[in-house]
């Protein structure tokens, strides 16, 4: 994002299973509940407007933990608008992920986190490269995938999307289990994201087994 701030040590988290936001993409979302039209509304009165999305975390809760994810990526709300019936439409857009430091008690009806920000500055960068990135033989993968799926693409976008913009809209938008998705986030790298989307359309692909290996 051009505009630049400090990212707040604190901020209210939203919990939601299977989604996922990475860095400089843009995630819809629908808030109707109570408790997350009152995170909105204050996030609103905030110069950075941020709100965290993070996984539950199912093993965490079972182990009596905070029932979170210990790493999710926070977003800035940079388009909303309220319908007739007082829910809202927003776009969350990805500024960097975050490590929960721990959950803090408060009379909000959402859960807040400190949160650290170390370890992924790289976020707060400018768009990033994949240059081992063999584009057609992937579209030819993800061409496959969609063909099982009876999905159907504008393949020239994909064809000219840059790097960053494809693996992150591919990993956000396809359809895969909580934690896979979870792991298409904590992916240090552009690459090894890409190297992990990979992996999960293949194995998609495969239903668990035989062999449909990309070249």
């Amino acid at each position: 994002m051009s505009r630049r701030f400090d990212l707040p040590g604190l901020i209210p988290v939203f919990p939601l299973p299977g989604a996922l936001l990475l860095p400089r993409a843009r995630l819809p979302l629908h808030i109707f509940e109570p408790r997350y039209l009152a995170m909105l509304d204050d996030a609103l009165k905030t110069e950075t407007r941020v709100i965290g999305m993070i996984q539950p975390d199912s093993f965490s809760e079972r182990e009596g933990g905070s029932g979170l994810h210990k790493i999710g990526c926070a977003g800035r709300v940079t388009q909303f608008s309220e319908t007739e019936d007082g829910r809202y439409m927003v776009t969350l857009t990805g500024l960097s992920r975050f490590r929960v430091k721990q959950e803090v008690e408060s009379f909000t009806p959402y859960r807040r986190c400190e949160v650290s920000w170390e370890g992924f500055e790289r976020d707060q960068q400018g768009t990033e490269h994949d240059p081992g990135f063999n584009r057609s033989s992937f579209l030819g993968l993800l061409d496959r995938y969609f063909d099982d799926r009876g999905l159907s693409a504008d393949w020239e976008t994909l064809k000219d999307a840059d790097d960053e913009l494809l693996i992150n809209s591919l990993s956000m938008l396809l359809e895969f289990d909580p934690e896979e998705k979870q792991a298409l986030l904590e992916a240090p790298s552009l690459q090894t994201r890409r190297e992990t989307l990979v992996t999960l359309i293949e194995y998609a692909l495969r239903g668990g087994s035989g062999e449909d290996k990309m070249q």
